[in-house]
């Protein structure tokens, strides 16, 4: 169980893939944009 924890720890925090923030990502959330570019790109 240690080991599967220092995994998830230990990965590199999300990043926009439109302007190269890195961002908070939050639970079930599969976007690729910090929300400035997302509210941007789907008005």
């Amino acid at each position: 169980m240690t080991k599967d924890l220092e995994f998830y720890r230990n990965l590199p925090k999300k990043m926009c893939c439109e302007c190269g923030e890195h961002f908070e990502e939050q639970a079930e959330s599969y976007l690729h944009e910090c929300e400035r570019c997302f509210g941007h790109n789907h008005e």
